[in-house]
């Protein structure tokens, strides 16, 4: 079994830029896009050579756990959604929309579409090629997808969220097209939403990640799309809003007939029914299993016992270990210490 983790990663403390998991609010901040263009002016003309610094703790970080397919930990991102949207044509910074997110949850100020969305410069692609330097194995690199991105930014020039997602999709294809060309192999695309609003997912959602894959060879890159079913606002939140359980059983029929090479799910928060793996015939399964929120260090056992169950509806070669979501609310040794857990015990598998 391989291992991975989903995005995310504490960025180191001589990274100074916003970061929505560190911000006064959590999560949940008002201003996710805040002060992060004077961050950067900031940092000035040093900029690159402290990412990459940062980029290389996280890395190594990953290394010395045992992960097998590592990310970068999005450490230049102040959130992984608005980051992607300062490389596309059609959204305003300056003029920002209040908004309700995460189903109602909270109301935030966010930047605003005024007109078309199109693809800009590439910048994952250069990310990318920069930062699979540093390390042996590969680098996953992930995207917020068009329907998560459309829930969480303003729009004052598209008639609804199908038709943006369109838009959307074709410039983040445009992207991927340079990750597959420099030679990025796993790409995963998030799309939390279709957890909150599975029947957007099934009408609308699910196509428009489809096309975000648009000519895409699946013999050089793994297809991956992360559902996740929402993070608290801090470490050690108790009953925080999250997703219906059930949704994943509504959406799975429809993933797995979709050109998605792997689905990533949460299990580590709240179990999920495991029968549910059986309904991914085609797919690859990654599987949380451990909690991204909690201080509390997943035990070997738990761990071991929970993928031996997964293994009772889908076979081995089939199943990822991860942890639920990314790890940026967790302090950076804790961080180790889950993923030491999580190495282990897939190992004993």
């Amino acid at each position: 079994m391989l291992t991975t983790v989903i995005g995310a990663y504490p960025k180191p403390n001589f990274l100074k830029i916003p970061d929505w998991f560190n911000e006064e609010g959590g999560t949940d901040t008002q201003f996710p896009t805040k002060n992060y263009t004077e961050a950067l002016e900031k940092l000035g003309n040093n900029a690159e050579l402290i990412f990459l610094k940062a980029t290389k703790e996280v890395i190594q970080d990953q290394e010395k756990c045992g992960i097998d397919i590592i990310t970068d930990g999005e450490i230049r991102r102040e959130n992984y959604i608005h980051y992607h949207c300062r490389y596309l044509n059609g959204i305003d910074f300056k003029k920002l929309t209040e908004k309700s997110a995460r189903t109602g949850n909270y109301k935030c100020w966010l930047p605003t579409i005024t007109k078309k969305i199109t693809a800009k410069e590439p910048f994952l692609s250069k990310e990318w090629v920069s930062n699979q330097k540093l390390t042996k194995k590969p680098i996953k690199v992930t995207i917020p997808g068009p329907m998560t991105i459309a829930d969480t930014i303003g729009n004052s020039f598209y008639k609804n969220d199908e038709e943006m997602g369109i838009d959307l999709a074709k410039a983040i294809n445009i992207e991927i097209k340079r990750l597959e060309k420099a030679g990025c192999k796993y790409i995963q695309v998030d799309e939390p939403l279709f957890a909150r609003k599975p029947e957007n997912a099934i009408a609308f959602g699910i196509r428009n990640l489809e096309r975000c894959f648009d000519g895409i060879d699946s013999n050089k890159v793994e297809r991956i799309t992360h559902i996740c079913c929402g993070y608290p606002d801090k470490l050690d939140a108790i009953n925080y809003p999250k997703a219906p359980l059930e949704s994943y059983n509504k959406i799975s029929t429809a993933l797995d007939k979709s050109i998605i090479d792997t689905v990533s799910i949460e299990d580590a928060h709240r179990y999920n029914n495991l029968e549910i793996l059986k309904k991914f015939k085609n797919t690859k399964i990654i599987i949380g299993l451990i909690k991204i929120a909690s201080s509390k260090i997943e035990s070997f056992e738990e761990i071991n016992q929970r993928i031996n169950k997964a293994l009772r509806y889908i076979s081995k070669e089939q199943l990822i270990a991860a942890p639920d979501c990314g790890l940026g609310h967790l302090p950076r040794q804790l961080a180790i210490s889950k993923l030491k857990v999580l190495v282990e015990a897939v190992k004993e598998i």
